[in-house]
């Protein structure tokens, strides 16, 4: 089992903190047994599927057109469909019975109101986290974030947030979400397997590749990171819907083969307190690793030289909205740890139109009118960025994809 220890600093301040507040800033022994359990656990359905077909006798080829035939037409009518392909597509075609539709599109809602913001904060605070090798190292042998392919596999993942955050979709048979979330589940399990049987890959000191405890950190980083952090830039999330989009982010799970019943924070405090744990028990091993993920991302935003006029300074303005976004969501002492551009007038911009974006999240609460048309704008921007950058690039989701190296 993976060991992880609450830093002498992390335990102090939480003495302290519940000392003085009797709040406790760390979860529950059962919760942070469960974190620790689950960096061994991965996805058995979907490693069995993979590892028949992608990386047994059919080979990636044959089995993504299996796939797609499946999505396209229904696991039912696809005669030559393997059990283990069966299996999978019953577990993700049921809908848990947790699941309240109605909160679900209410956290979608708040996905909406948030458009590119999200992403860029997600990415921040994803980049925070490339101190642990147990992150970094999957990454940077699949090559997703490394290097020049950086930018690409952010747009893939951008790709997903547009799909899933669509009025209704993540909860309609058929639709492109959920197909793509399909698709990422099996991408995941592909680069585990073989990232497992990489000789970089230190199993007794990092359990599983994309562990279960790590894919929450990524619905984490989709829900109360976002909701706390962009309050400071005028995203007046409430209560309410903070939990809505928990709850969004925790069916997102279900589709990705994030299982994690008995750990996944009903609140936002118990949200917050599984990521002081893991803080609180980093290892700060990643090595080089770390700063080449972290330094390869912000400057693939960089203009190329073959653009001119407007284009270049729409180029430009992106690049120092992402660096302003980390100097805000990064943590500074890990921040510091890496060469990026200042993010200062990034940082500027989003401070100065906080303002307004504050006064249009209070009229929104005031007009259904007016929450339709900011949803509708923040969504038709994040959409119109991703079209610009994608270009005529594709996003594949690849599971056959062999490792860099």
């Amino acid at each position: 089992m993976v060991e992880s220890t609450v830093s002498p600093a992390h335990q102090r301040l939480r003495d302290r903190v519940k000392r003085f507040t009797r709040v406790d800033l760390l979860p529950t022994a059962d919760v942070q047994a469960a974190f620790i359990r689950d960096h061994d656990t991965g996805d058995p359905v979907a490693e069995r599927f993979v590892a028949q077909t992608y990386h047994g006798e059919l080979g990636p080829d044959r089995s993504r057109a299996l796939l797609d035939e499946a999505l396209r037409v229904g696991i039912d009518n696809v005669p030559d469909a393997p059990d283990s392909m069966r299996e999978l597509f019953a577990e993700f075609e049921s809908i848990p019975e947790w699941v309240d539709p109605e909160l679900v599109e209410r956290g979608a809602a708040v996905w909406r109101r948030w458009g590119y913001s999200l992403g860029a904060v997600g990415n921040a605070g994803t980049m925070d986290t490339y101190t642990e090798a147990s992150l970094a190292v999957p990454l940077s042998l699949s090559g997703g974030y490394a290097g020049a392919s950086a930018l690409h596999r952010y747009l893939e993942t951008s790709r997903w947030w547009l799909e899933v955050c669509r009025p209704g979709a993540v909860l309609t048979p058929g639709s492109t979400a959920r197909e793509v979330s399909l698709k990422v589940r099996v991408m995941h399990v592909s680069v585990r397997a073989r990232v497992a049987e990489h000789p970089e890959w230190d199993a007794d000191e990092h359990g599983l590749p994309i562990s279960q405890s790590e894919m929450m950190l990524t619905l984490l980083g989709g829900s109360v990171a976002p909701a706390v952090g962009l309050f400071g830039l005028g995203f007046l999330t409430s209560p309410a819907e903070m939990r809505a989009v928990l709850h969004f982010n925790r069916y997102l799970g279900h589709l990705v083969g994030c299982h994690v019943d008995d750990m996944f924070p009903e609140t936002v405090a118990d949200g917050l307190r599984l990521l002081y744990f893991f803080d609180a028990t980093r290892k700060h091993d990643s090595g080089p690793l770390g700063p080449e993920l972290v330094e390869g991302f912000v400057p693939s935003f960089t203009p190329g030289p073959e653009l001119r006029g407007l284009s270049r300074l729409r180029a430009v303005y992106h690049l120092q909205l992402q660096a302003g976004y980390t100097r805000l969501f990064m943590l500074p002492w890990n921040r510091r740890r890496y060469r990026l551009p200042s993010g200062v007038p990034g940082l500027a911009i989003l401070l100065v139109r906080a303002p307004l974006v504050a006064l249009i999240e209070a009229a929104r609460r005031l007009s259904p009118a007016i929450d339709r048309w900011w949803q509708l704008g923040q969504v038709r921007r994040w959409r119109r960025w991703h079209a610009w950058h994608l270009g005529q690039r594709e996003e594949k989701f690849d599971a056959g994809r062999s490792l860099r190296r």
